[in-house]
């Protein structure tokens, strides 16, 4: 057996070679039965696969279910994943697609790695066609790096969901029925754009030297009875009760082109969401109060700041739920303690 399977997409390129990256999926995982998902995930004794994806755009809707492969784009500018299902699209049965149908990518097992690609979901404008993701992160131990994930409101879903719905079918999809097994997730060098929750779940990510990027959404905003006008939420975290660890952002830059003071660092999807930015540039279009709590009980969820910079990070109006933590405080959240002993092979 070969210490490591190496598959093509694209043209002009070594054998095996496939049109489609779903082609070279297809082939890799004839052979695989996929686990019942664990955490920690197994490690299982199966031949790692590289799949070398050419330069090009690839309009597939891809779900990824053998574990220990990696997709590795020809550079993030070059090799782009995109299909644009949303939420509000009409099936044919009459209902309606929902978020959990519509990302471009599902990758549901353990030990995957993107590298050097874009995942985008460019259905348009949420507050038109409803939420649409762009990549559906289900597993333990996945990891990305130099990838772009694009698209409006919730671009990124790390899964796994939270154990009930708010509304009778707001789950609907591929997890809607299946064990809620948590993951480990590390993002590196990565530049994640949306407007609205567009990074959201209940998995334990840690984005690292990350831009996260607020985008203008083509349609704007209503006024709130305050007169403020807000463009978006970086994050929506549902991180189970107990769970100590839930969205930790270290060194990102916090960029965007919204209007100054319009986009919240975050707020709780649901009632235990824990999110922790520390040692990140946050740019102006940071709304002063960071923070807002989506009408959840104070107490429960937990956000936290430490050392962070630029004209968004000023703290004198920070929402009073939130924390400013110490030095020792910060230090609990290197990857190495919340992504519990696990680092990513690079």
């Amino acid at each position: 057996m070969c210490e490591v399977i190496h598959i093509y997409v694209g043209e002009n390129q070594p054998s095996p070679c496939f049109a489609t990256i779903g082609e070279a999926i297809s082939w890799i995982s004839r052979d695989y039965t996929p686990l019942t998902p664990s955490y920690p995930a197994p490690h299982e004794a199966i031949t790692p696969a590289i799949i070398h994806i050419a330069p090009g755009t690839y309009r597939e809707k891809l779900v990824l279910e053998r574990p220990r492969v990696t997709l590795e784009g020809s550079g993030a500018d070059d090799t782009v994943l995109v299909y644009g299902d949303y939420a509000l699209q009409i099936l044919e049965d009459g209902s309606k697609r929902g978020t959990f149908r519509t990302a471009t990518l599902r990758v549901h097992t353990h030990d995957v790695t993107l590298r050097h690609m874009t995942v985008e979901n460019d259905a348009g404008c949420g507050r038109l066609v409803g939420q649409a993701i762009a990549l559906y992160a289900d597993g333990d131990r996945l990891f990305l790096e130099h990838c772009r994930l694009i698209g409006s409101q919730d671009t990124l879903f790390t899964a796994p969901l939270p154990q009930k719905e708010a509304q009778p079918g707001g789950f609907t999809g591929p997890g809607q029925n299946l064990p809620r097994v948590m993951g480990r997730q590390y993002y590196k060098h990565c530049y994640i754009q949306g407007d609205v929750d567009f990074i959201f779940g209940s998995g334990i990510c840690y984005f690292e030297d990350c831009e996260i990027f607020a985008a203008l959404p083509k349609r704007l905003p209503r006024e709130s009875p305050d007169g403020q006008r807000i463009y978006g939420y970086l994050t929506a975290a549902s991180t189970p009760q107990g769970q100590k660890f839930g969205y930790v952002f270290h060194r990102c830059k916090l960029l965007g082109n919204c209007p100054q003071a319009s986009v919240y660092l975050g707020r709780p999807w649901r009632e235990y969401a824990r999110t922790v930015f520390w040692e990140c540039y946050m740019d102006a279009h940071i709304h002063p109060a960071g923070w807002a709590d989506w009408g959840k009980e104070h107490g429960r969820f937990y956000y936290g700041e430490y050392n962070c910079s630029g004209p968004g990070s000023e703290t004198c109006q920070r929402a009073d739920f939130s924390c400013q933590l110490t030095e020792r405080e910060a230090a609990q959240y290197n990857p190495e303690e919340v992504l519990d002993g696990w680092f990513p092979t690079v």
